[in-house]
């Protein structure tokens, strides 16, 4: 199969979607891979270290879409990248398309196939290729608010551990999966008070034996919710339901309930967000304020650490690279119940209920399934 890795043009995305390694393994298998120049130089990988593991380095996009039967990225497909997606076409990458509906609609338009990282599922149910992402966000979710806490940032003021003397900050994280007790840990370390909440109980009597005695595991109803609000200098958003988009768990008039210069760090931004007065930013401009709140909603948080998290996804992501490139995407949707739950879009048909429903979108049968 010929397999095409362009460089990510989302702003202030320095991933890439492919290891050296990676591509040896392609190769020796033998497929042919086809690299865009210097897609790897913001995780510090060079075009000669893919060169001397058979990748054919091209000079434009347009030469890697125009070339591949399989597109391997890291970031939704940005405008003038769906211009250069065939019909039939496989694109593997993260889409979030509960959260984008002209994405959803366009790509639909393209007649390609959409496999998408966020929602692919192994055999015990968990999201491994979200997984990764998730454990970056989560732990650079309380470095970027302990950064926006700060008073030049538009912050409160607040150290976030304290010093003798004077009381850490209190910070509330909504959620409690990767995200949530990766961020936990991290606030945990600082010698933050943190209260995390999550409706699973199974979840918090696991997370209450093992985390630290600065760590509150809470069962989250609205209640909990705004007493925690009114304590709160710092809060992370980290509420996943796997293809669909996140729910509003703070609405705008809960707000007033919070102090001037706290913080909100959305990680559900890339579905749609958790914060009813979210939007989406960038690295480049990553805070907007709302009734004195700060919201950081930066949608491809790991791309600021490109080196680890090239590394950490790729780790993850090979295999089911390797697996597509090796049986094409009948036979791998077929035998592999992973790859299956991963395709939304098979030939421009949407077959994801859940994005559907995200935009009243008609949803065809999946054709994978009782084969």
């Amino acid at each position: 199969m010929k397999i095409g890795i362009p460089k990510e043009t989302k702003k202030d995305e320095y991933r890439v979607a492919i290891l050296p390694v990676g591509v040896e393994e392609l190769v020796r298998a033998g497929h042919t891979v086809t690299l865009q120049k210097t897609a790897g130089s913001g995780s510090g990988l060079s075009d000669s270290a893919y060169e001397e593991c058979g990748a054919l380095l091209v000079d434009t996009a347009d030469e890697v879409f125009g070339s591949a039967d399989l597109i391997v990225k890291v970031k939704e497909p940005q405008p003038k990248e769906i211009s250069l997606i065939r019909p039939q076409q496989i694109v593997f990458t993260y889409f979030h398309f509960a959260a984008d509906q002209e994405l959803t609609e366009r790509f639909l338009e393209t007649g390609a196939t959409a496999v998408a990282y966020e929602t692919l599922r192994d055999e015990q149910g968990a999201l491994p290729l979200l997984k990764p992402m998730s454990e970056v966000a989560g732990r650079m979710s309380i470095q970027e608010g302990a950064k926006y806490l700060e008073k030049p940032q538009m912050g409160r003021g607040i150290l976030l551990g304290g010093v003798p003397g004077v009381p850490p900050a209190n910070v509330l994280v909504l959620g409690a999966g990767t995200v949530g007790a990766n961020a936990a840990k991290v606030a945990a370390g600082f010698g933050a008070n943190i209260g995390l909440l999550d409706t699973n109980l199974e979840r918090l009597r696991y997370l209450d034996d093992v985390t630290p005695p600065n760590i509150d595991c809470l069962y989250s109803d609205r209640h909990t919710i705004r007493e925690w609000l009114g304590r709160a200098d710092l809060i992370i958003g980290s509420v996943l339901i796997p293809g669909a988009r996140a729910p509003h768990l703070i609405e705008r008039n809960d707000l007033r309930l919070m102090k001037p210069g706290s913080v909100i760090i959305d990680v559900a931004i890339d579905q749609g967000g958790c914060i009813a007065t979210s939007r989406p930013t960038s690295h480049a401009e990553p805070t907007f304020v709302v009734d004195n709140v700060v919201h950081y909603c930066v949608t491809n948080m790991p791309g600021a650490v490109g080196r680890t998290s090239t590394y950490a996804l790729c780790n993850a992501t090979h295999p089911y690279v390797l697996t597509l490139a090796n049986e094409g995407i009948m036979d791998a949707a077929r035998t592999s119940r992973a790859i299956q739950t991963a395709v939304n879009v098979f030939d421009g048909k949407l077959i994801e209920p859940a994005v559907a429903k995200s935009f009243n979108l008609p949803c065809s049968p999946n054709p994978f399934s009782n084969k």
